[in-house]
């Protein structure tokens, strides 16, 4: 068996070499004949033409309007009041959740988003667009709000703050 085992070595190590690879070098010599890549030429630089940009006067469209002071006629709101607790709070943010009576003075309960309490009676102000307490009833806040266009110009509209039940 000793004498067995270098014989079948040497029978299998000659399996393994010599062979003809013709085929397999013939197939990689043609598969690479055509194989040319194609670069497209770059592209035609085109020549830089500076714009003069002559709107320095119009306003700058990608910038919020702020509300001017002055200006046309007509209704205005009164920018040196001192502002209200509420007025921070946009309208559709605030609710009304009672109504009470003090002294004689009906007053309505407003509720904040961060859960606070506040009492609003009639000359008092609500919301973001300058809104006047005009009225306040069981089951409503009756308000006249100033709002401005997109024109500059100051308008008033009447909103109402229901009651949340």
């Amino acid at each position: 068996m000793r004498r067995l085992a270098p014989v079948l070595l040497a029978l299998g190590l000659t399996g393994c070499g010599g062979g003809s690879m013709d085929d397999l070098q013939t197939f990689v010599a043609e598969a690479g004949r055509d194989m040319q890549g194609k670069i497209e030429p770059l592209p035609q630089v085109k020549v830089y033409e500076p714009f003069t940009y002559n709107a320095f006067d119009l306003p700058d469209p990608f910038k919020p309007r702020k509300l001017s002071i002055g200006g046309g006629g007509g209704i205005q709101p009164d920018f040196n009041r001192p502002k209200e607790p509420l007025e921070a709070f946009s309208l559709e943010t605030l609710k009304m959740v009672g109504v009470l009576a003090r002294k004689g003075v009906i007053h309505a309960v407003v509720k904040t988003p961060d859960n606070a309490i506040y009492h609003v009676r009639k000359g008092n102000y609500v919301g973001q667009n300058f809104g006047l307490v005009t009225q306040i009833d069981d089951s409503q806040i009756s308000l006249r709000e100033i709002v401005q266009d997109s024109a500059g110009d100051w308008s008033e509209r009447a909103s109402t703050l229901n009651l949340q039940e």
